[in-house]
Formats: structure tokens, C-alpha cells, sequence
């Protein structure tokens, strides 16, 4: 399997975006707070590299600037992205996901990882009263899925051959 890596400007600026959207785009179109970019590329990136270090240090700097900008405490989606970033890495050092099946598989798979570990965080460690909404996660879960499908297919273009 082929490790790739990233031009240092595509790595700055590819997570930057993705949060810069996040942050502004649901105030403006409601609907938007279903997609979760931040997580897409963080399983993006960490299924590239393949390496456990790489993908656990791109989920907690992406999440914790992504809780930089929401009005949550510190930590929480810096804690999910972690975890995520961690699995999606180790996953992608045994697997090879390149096809877009087996993409959408993945994403479905580790957004639900993600809201797990983030409702764990909220609920236990936060005392937050968030409610679990299974119509909610799943439509949320399938429609960054679909994202994520085209996304990876468009960002594949910036890997380079480690």
C-alpha cells in the first residue's frame, strides 16, 4: 500500500478551509450544520498517511481549532477528532481505501465513531444536556458519507507519493 504525503500549503490551508466553512456557512444556510467538513478531512488525511501519529495529531489540531470556534468548552471536538483521526489511520495502514464504496463505508462508519465519542464527552466528562436523535445521526451520518465520496475523489489530486 502507498503512503502519501502532503505539499505543507495544502496541509495549512486544505483544514483552514474546511473549518473557515464550518464556522460560517450554517449561519447563512441552515442546513449546512448537518455536514461535518473538519471530521471529512481529518479522515481524509489520516487514511493518506497512514500513520497512527500523523492521523492523532491532525484529528486534535483540527478539533481543538475547531472548538476554537464554537461556543462549546475546549476539548470536546478535539477529543473526537483524536479518536477518529487515531482509528482512520490505523485502519487505512491495513486497508486500502481507495474506491469510493469502501470511502463511504469508512465515513459512515467513523462520523459514527465521532458523535459517539462526542456525546460520551458532552454527556460524561462536560455534564452537557445534549439529546440523542438516532433520525438526526443517521441522515447526518449518510449525507457526509456522500460528501465525503466526492470530496476524497477531489483531494486525491494533492497527494504526492511519500
Amino acid at each position: 500500500m502507498e503512503v502519501y504525503r502532503f505539499n505543507p500549503l495544502v496541509t495549512i490551508l486544505v483544514p483552514l478551509g474546511a473549518l473557515f466553512l464550518q464556522a460560517f456557512l450554517p449561519r447563512h444556510f441552515h442546513f449546512f450544520f448537518l455536514f461535518d467538513l473538519p471530521l471529512l478531512v481529518v479522515i481524509f488525511f489520516s487514511v493518506a498517511r497512514r500513520s497512527q501519529v500523523a492521523g492523532l495529531l491532525t484529528g486534535s489540531l483540527i478539533g481543538l481549532l475547531q472548538d476554537a470556534l464554537t461556543h462549546q468548552p475546549i476539548g470536546m471536538y478535539g477529543i473526537a477528532k483524536t479518536v477518529v483521526g487515531y482509528g482512520a489511520s490505523s485502519l487505512g495502514a491495513k486497508l486500502d481505501i481507495e474506491n469510493v464504496g469502501a470511502r463511504f463505508l469508512v465515513t459512515l462508519f467513523f462520523y459514527a465513531v465521532h458523535e459517539v465519542v462526542y456525546f460520551a464527552v458532552a454527556r460524561g466528562l462536560v455534564k452537557l444536556t445534549l439529546e440523542w436523535s438516532w433520525g438526526h445521526e443517521i441522515g447526518g451520518a449518510l449525507l457526509n458519507a456522500a460528501t465525503a465520496a466526492i470530496l476524497f475523489t477531489l483531494l486525491d489530486r494533492l497527494k504526492q507519493r511519500a
